[in-house]
């Protein structure tokens, strides 16, 4: 038996000595430079923040939800609104009783054929008065102006001016929608619904909760679920001259489901939104065999985008916990929204961790006895 425990302790050791030859996906830094980061030795435990989901509670953590109101300031903004004349639009201009000034359209040649052409330098040329400086101007100024100037040369000139094509300012509209592209500026308002329709609605993977509009170089995040679902005109917006809409693909808006469920995956969260119970629906629940049903957690990182690791009192995490030994707490993930790139785990019952553990040992302890089985049927084969 003594040769029996020294082969046994040898053969355990050599296995112990090569075991950094064996392959696999093993990876160790014991060769690399290892970069020390000041407080990276802080209490992690202090950096994240852990809310039980019940009913008294889970209230709190709900995204208010929007609902249908009016939105008072644009429709004064519509109300003044006002097109600005700009270069490469084209203008009409009659002048009643003296069509030898006014340029006929004829059954041949449109109005935007026949019209006044707006230079670059924003003028045009009219018989008798000569330049005529357009630019930034609406139709109703350039009208007086042109009545007061043609009045030295016709007794009481009625004027008419207005643009049959507007060229000159443009809105764009892109990402997810059905027919992307400029849009012109016109003297009817644009706004960011009108725009939307135009192009054709959304498109089937578009994230309708986060569009983006960029004017003057300052972006702004819109809910176009709020304003086209719940009927927030609060979220509607006049468009300008260089306006960006932007209707981003919902690629980011997923969440990971892990742990013991029936089917962990990546999960998209819809149009609708996405409830805790909802995802722990479409992953075929929990596993009834294998999962502690207290220890349903969702986990949110950061959304703040800060990057001050030297704080060590700063949040890095929240963590949510739902125990649903009682099935109608399910009722309570209801009504908790996830968000994207939460992580929803579920663990393992403690049952569960320990036959892991022993199902791991059980053939190292079997091959061992295996081989000293064999030690001994060698020793004593004489």
């Amino acid at each position: 038996m003594d040769f029996t425990k020294k082969f046994l302790i040898t053969a355990m050791a050599s296995v112990m000595l090569v075991g950094c030859t064996v392959p696999g996906a093993h990876l160790t830094v014991d060769d690399k430079k290892v970069i020390t980061v000041q407080n990276q030795d802080s209490d992690f435990s202090e950096q994240v923040n852990v809310y039980p989901l019940t009913a008294n509670v889970v209230n709190q953590f709900k995204v208010p939800k929007a609902f249908s109101q009016t939105n008072p300031s644009l429709d004064a903004e519509i109300a003044r609104y006002r097109y600005k004349i700009g270069p490469g639009d084209i203008l009409n201009v009659t002048i009643w009783d003296h069509p030898e000034l006014t340029i006929p359209a004829g059954s041949y040649r449109s109005s935007s054929e026949s019209g006044n052409w707006v230079h670059a330098d924003g003028t045009i040329f009219y018989p008798y008065i000569g330049i005529v400086k357009v630019e930034g101007k609406t139709v109703t100024e350039v009208r007086d102006e042109m009545a007061t100037r043609l009045a030295a040369f016709i007794e009481s000139p009625q004027v008419d001016v207005n643009v049959a094509a507007f060229r000159s300012q443009k809105t764009y509209v892109t990402g997810e929608v059905s027919t992307p592209g400029q849009q012109a500026i016109t003297n009817v308002p644009l706004t960011l619904l009108d725009a939307i329709n135009r192009a054709g609605g959304l498109a089937a993977d578009a994230d309708w909760r986060n569009v983006t509009l960029t004017s003057n170089g300052v972006e702004e995040s819109i809910s176009l679920y709020a304003l086209m679902q719940r009927g927030d005109l609060t979220q509607n917006r006049l468009l300008r001259p260089g306006d960006i809409v932007h209707v981003p693909r919902n690629d980011a808006q997923k969440v990971f489901v892990m742990g013991e469920v029936n089917e962990p995956q990546l999960l998209k969260i819809d149009r609708a939104g996405m409830s805790l119970t909802e995802a722990l629906s479409n992953v075929g629940g929990i596993n009834q065999l294998s999962a502690d049903a207290t220890g349903v957690f969702v986990i949110r990182g950061r959304k703040d985008g800060s990057k001050n690791s030297a704080d060590v009192n700063q949040i890095l995490a929240n963590i949510y916990q739902l125990n649903i030994q009682d099935a109608s707490a399910l009722l309570i993930g209801t009504e908790f929204d996830l968000e994207p790139y939460d992580i929803v785990y579920v663990t393992a019952a403690p049952v569960t961790r320990w036959n892991r553990v022993i199902s791991q040992i059980v053939p190292t302890i079997t091959g061992f006895n295996e081989l000293s089985e064999g030690v001994l049927r060698i020793r004593n084969w004489p």
